[in-house]
Formats: structure tokens, sequence, C-alpha cells
């Protein structure tokens, strides 16, 4: 039991990090932190976090580095950490925390479409299981669109009274529709980088199954190109000062939740259940940040974020559906493993299980012919 819940509790635990992740970081571009430094710090505290486990626990089952695996890790490091991050703290500041992990949703049926474009994922058009992935995915389209062309009404939370008056003179909400749609295109940027991330990463991590050392490589990948754009962009030298505070608190907590233990994680489950699965529980990172964000940060809950939201969740919940079933046991097969794995037992006279014996062939190998033992068992 404990073994089939493992990937749901793990992928659970995720989501829980991640809505810290969209909290905090908001948090701390509001107090003026620079979008390109924050990448830099994250990426680089994983990768120190991450290298003394990678060096002590994998230094016997570490394979060779190959120069196609290499390229593997510099485009992972460029795809989330610089493109997906970047573009995605951009989008967070033209919108909002919640509105952005609400965005965020689509990226499964992003990663399931790039997965049957690059055919990690297979699509059989008459069965059931693969109907639901295609529909849930063009659902969750429609809610993101839905989420981005309508805006809608404030909904006033029964707290949403408490902490507007407080934080309402530090709230970067920008309300313009420019600005809006402009910071929804951001985000759906990041997300397509982000499930581009996903699928180049269960294809790595059969190459290189060493999963502590590929995601500290991924996040040293990610640090060294993102200081290539920060240093480019932001040459202010005040703009790298950290202190006691949401400047020093986000870097690492982005950097060991968000990058080094999500992307290990990440690898575990990827191996058995791929990459869409692994996607697949983000509506419980946006109910998260929607509470959290409105009680912080006094974000504004918009009528159409809702909507849109739940669209996304029923979307996700179909494309889960599709994939569980790509998992689903055949009890056919189990039954023709269990016999060709197990000694086939027959049973012995009456007489003879008095005394609790039973007759056993055992196959010992294939060449030598299978000999016939009488054990005694208790009965």
């Amino acid at each position: 039991m404990m073994k089939k819940l493992k990937p749901y509790l793990l992928v659970v635990s995720l989501q829980f990090g991640s809505a810290g992740m969209y909290i905090i970081s908001m948090a701390t571009l509001n107090h003026g932190m620079n979008r390109y430094v924050l990448i830099v710090y994250r990426n680089a505290t994983a990768a120190l976090v991450l290298a003394p486990f990678a060096l002590v626990l994998e230094r016997k089952t570490r394979p060779k580095m190959t120069i196609s695996t290499f390229l593997h890790i510099m485009v992972l490091g460029f795809l989330e950490p610089v493109i997906d991050q970047g573009f995605t703290y951009l989008g967070m500041k033209y919108t909002s925390a919640s509105f952005a992990s609400a965005i965020m949703n689509a990226v499964p049926s992003v990663t399931f479409v790039i997965a049957v474009i690059f055919r990690v994922e297979t699509v059989k058009i008459k069965e059931v299981r693969s109907q639901a992935k295609v529909i849930g995915t063009l659902v969750t389209f429609a809610g993101a669109l839905l989420m981005t062309l309508y805006k809608g009404p404030v909904i006033d939370l029964l707290w949403s009274h408490k902490t507007s008056s407080h934080h309402e003179s530090s709230s970067t909400t920008i309300t313009s529709n420019q600005h809006w749609i402009a910071g929804t295109l951001f985000i759906l940027l990041g997300s397509v980088a982000w499930s581009c991330f996903y699928v180049l990463q269960s294809i790595t991590v059969k190459k290189y199954p060493a999963n502590i050392s590929l995601s500290c490589f991924i996040c040293l990948a990610g640090a060294l190109q993102g200081s290539a754009v920060a240093f480019t962009v932001e040459r202010c030298p005040s703009a790298w000062a950290v202190g006691w505070d949401s400047r020093l608190l986000a870097p690492l907590y982005t950097g060991l939740i968000s990058s080094g233990i999500t992307y290990y994680v990440q690898g575990l489950v990827m191996k058995t259940r791929g990459p869409v699965f692994v996607t697949a529980f983000n509506p419980l990172c946006m109910i998260i940040v929607s509470i959290l964000g409105s009680i912080i940060l006094a974000e504004k809950l918009h009528l159409g974020s809702i909507i849109g939201g739940m669209v996304i969740a029923f979307g996700l919940y179909s494309v889960v559906w599709g994939k569980s079933k790509d998992y689903g046991t055949n009890p056919a097969v189990q039954s023709n493993t269990t016999v060709k794995d197990e000694a086939q037992e027959l049973p012995i006279t009456k007489a003879n299980a008095v005394s609790g014996a039973k007759l056993v062939i055992d196959k010992n190998s294939i060449d030598q012919p299978s000999q016939m033992q009488l054990k005694t068992v208790q009965i």
C-alpha cells in the first residue's frame, strides 16, 4: 500500500513547497529584488546544497558524463531556471502570485502535447483513456484562455477586509487589462518552457540515473547561464546585495525546496509515472497560493480567475484519470508472471498430507532437468 501511495505523497508534498515559493518570491520581488539576481542565487544555493549529497551518496553509482548528457543538462538549465523562472517572475509582477499559480495548471496539458510530439506519450484515440487525456488538454487550454480574456469583479473573502487596509499601499498588482494580458502571456511562455523541461528531464534521467547529481548539474548550469543574463541586464552592484530579510529567505527557500529537492523528487517519480503524472497535481498548489496570497500579500481574487481555475482543474483531472489507466495492472499478466517466477507445487496423496508433505517441481536452470523434491511444511 505504501509503495502505491509513495508517488502521490511525493507530488502532493511538492505542491505545498511550490506554494511557498510563489508567496516568498512575490514578497521579495515586491521589496525590489531583481528577478534575474533571484534566479542566480536560487540555483546557486540549490547546487551548493545538493553537491555534498551527490558526492557522498552517488560516488559509486554515478555514470560517466557523455557529450549527449552534458548538452541535455545545459538545455535543462536554460529551460527551467532561466526561461521559466524569468518569465514567470515577470508575469507575477504584472498579475499576482495566485493568478500565476492558476495559469501554471496548464503545464500538465502542455506537457502532454509536447510528450506526444516527442513520442514520450502515446495516444490511441479509440481508447477511452486517450480520449480523456485529449479532452482534458482542450478543456485546460479553454480555462487558461478564459482567465486571460475575462478578469471579472473582485471576490471579497472573509479575511480580505482585514488585510487590505494594511497592505493596500504596498500591493503591486496591476489592474490594467493591457498589463494583465501581457503578464498572462509571460506566464504561459514560462509554462511552455517548464513543460519542455519535464519532458527532457524524463528522457535525461533514464540516460543519467544519478538523480541527485543530475539535479545538482541542472542547478549549476542554470546558475551559470542565469549569471550571464543577469550581468548583462543588471549592472548595478547594489542589486546583488542581500540582507536579513526576504532577500535572503527567498534564495534559500526557492533554491533548497523549489529547485534542489523538487528536481530530485521529480526525477524519482518520473521513473515510474512519467512527466504528465508529476504535473497533474498543480490545482492543489493553486488553492494554497490563493489562500496565502490573500492573507499575506493582500492579493485580490477575481471571478475570472476562480472560474478559469475550476475549468483548468476539471481538465487536469481528466488528464490524470486517463494517465492513471496507463499504469493500471493487468491481472492476466500478473498471473503469468507469478506462474513463471514461483515453483510449481503439486498436491500429494491424502495419506502423505497428514505429515505435512508436498511435492515441489524446482527448475534450477534451463539446461538442467527439473528435480522433484519432497518438502515438509506445517499445515
